[in-house]
Formats: C-alpha cells, sequence, structure tokens
C-alpha cells in the first residue's frame, strides 16, 4: 500500500513535468528555461501555483494573473500518470524491475499526447529512452543474473523494429518511421515479460489502432485519406499487456482447445 501511494504521489510530480514536454518539446524549446508561465500574459508561475492538481482547483483552472483559462489537460496529464504509476507498483512492487517500467511509463504519456497534437514521435524523446531503457532493465539482469530475459528482450526490440520497418515500406502512407522506432522501444519492454506480451502488444496497438480510424470514420471527424496517429494506439496496446497479458492470453488458449 505504502508503495503504490508513493508511486502515485510521484506519479502526480512526474506528470506536472511531463506538460512541460508535451509542451515544449515540439516546438524545440528548452525543458528548462523559461520557468513555467501563463502562455497568455507570460507572467511566472509561482511555486505554489505550480503544484499537481490541487492548484489547478484552487485556482479554478484560471491564471491567477490573466484570468486565462487552464486547460484541463493539465491536472488530467497529472492525474493519469499517477494512476499509472499507482498500477504498475501494484504490478510489480518493490522489484527492481519497477523503475525501468515507471520510466516508461512517463515516455509513453508524452508520445502520446505529442503525437495527437503534432503527428509525430520525436527522436528526442524515443532514440534516448532505447539506452535509459536497456540501462534500467539491465539493473534487475545483473541483479538476478537472468541473462535468458535480457537476451529475450533484445531480440524481441528487433523483432518488432523489422515487422515496423516492413510495414513502413509496403505502406508508407499509414506507418511512419516514428512508429517504427517507438516499436523497438516497446519491444525492449514487452520482451522482457515474455513472447506472449510481445504478440499481444502488437496485435492489440493493431486493433486499438483499427477501432479509434472506424470510429472517426462513422463520426466523420475524418476520412479515408485522414492521418491518424498510431503512437497512441501502440502505446495503449503495449500497457494492455504490461498489466493484462496472462489471462488475455489463457482466454485466447481456452478458445483453441476448450475443455469438454
Amino acid at each position: 500500500m505504502a508503495l503504490t501511494l508513493a508511486a502515485g504521489v510521484l506519479g502526480l510530480v512526474v506528470g506536472s513535468f511531463l506538460n512541460v514536454v508535451i509542451h515544449r518539446v515540439p516546438r524545440s524549446q528548452s525543458l528548462v528555461r523559461p520557468g513555467s508561465q501563463c502562455p497568455g500574459c507570460a507572467t511566472p508561475i509561482k511555486p505554489w501555483h505550480n503544484v499537481p492538481v490541487l492548484s489547478w482547483l484552487v485556482l479554478r483552472g484560471k491564471c491567477v494573473h490573466c484570468g486565462q483559462r487552464i486547460s484541463l489537460r493539465y491536472p488530467l496529464v497529472e492525474l493519469g500518470t499517477a494512476a499509472l504509476y499507482a498500477a504498475l507498483a501494484l504490478r510489480f512492487g518493490a522489484t527492481a524491475t519497477l523503475p525501468a517500467y515507471l520510466y516508461l511509463a512517463a515516455v509513453a504519456v508524452a508520445l502520446a499526447l505529442i503525437d495527437v497534437d503534432v503527428h509525430r514521435l520525436p527522436d528526442v524523446i524515443v532514440l534516448p529512452s532505447y539506452l535509459v531503457g536497456a540501462a534500467l532493465l539491465a539493473i534487475p539482469a545483473v541483479a538476478h543474473g537472468d541473462w535468458w530475459t535480457a537476451a529475450r528482450s533484445l531480440i524481441a526490440m528487433a523483432a518488432l523494429w523489422t515487422l515496423y520497418f516492413g510495414l513502413a515500406l509496403v505502406y508508407p502512407g499509414g506507418m511512419g518511421f516514428g512508429d517504427v522506432k517507438l516499436a523497438g522501444l516497446l519491444g525492449l519492454y514487452l520482451g522482457w515479460l515474455g513472447w506472449r506480451p510481445v504478440w499481444i502488444g502488437t496485435l492489440a496497438g493493431f486493433t486499438l489502432g483499427g477501432l479509434v480510424g472506424i470510429a472517426l470514420l462513422v463520426t466523420r471527424r475524418a476520412t479515408r485519406k485522414t492521418a491518424v496517429p498510431f503512437g497512441p494506439a501502440m502505446l495503449a496496446g503495449a500497457f494492455l499487456a504490461v498489466f493484462l497479458a496472462g489471462p488475455i492470453g489463457a482466454w485466447y488458449a481456452s478458445l483453441l482447445s476448450p475443455t469438454a
């Protein structure tokens, strides 16, 4: 319980920082300078006006200086990150593996929303995450001498990168190279958990992406030529596998070999 609560609080803080990442990275702006400021009047935000979620509620979603509305997205990102961190703490417990997946969660939140906003998965986030992810996963590998799991993780990374690269070559209009790079990163993490999470996470990503596309067409919010970001579906599918690969795999196996 204590670990879950601590992870949730950490998620609130990380989520607050991710709001900065989501806003500034697509604009090639520094994450450090200037400090947080109102997008309307450019007044620096006081530290006590920058407390995750609480400040938004106290200020009633408005800048204290100019009264401009502060997007509801900010507290939702903070709460969503906190919920994801708490869920991961429950999933992995106090293990050496947990920090690696907390890092992936932060990257996933940032990339998903950036892809929705600008239809890009910035290299400045994705590429360094290969090194950070590998380093964080190396800690439990060394601690437990689990070299096969580490090798499987690297094999899955290469396999998903190759799969998506081939799809991007065959169907360049529906798959970008940002998706290819993200696929390798997700393969690294899903491969650590086993082959079942790899294929479930991959299939779930395509399924969710297809369902979103159909929903947009049905509601006439998009046409067949509209570019729909695929990164959020890939990330959602991967986390679905992180949490539910076991039950989903067991359910599918029962369909293939039903008992009498």
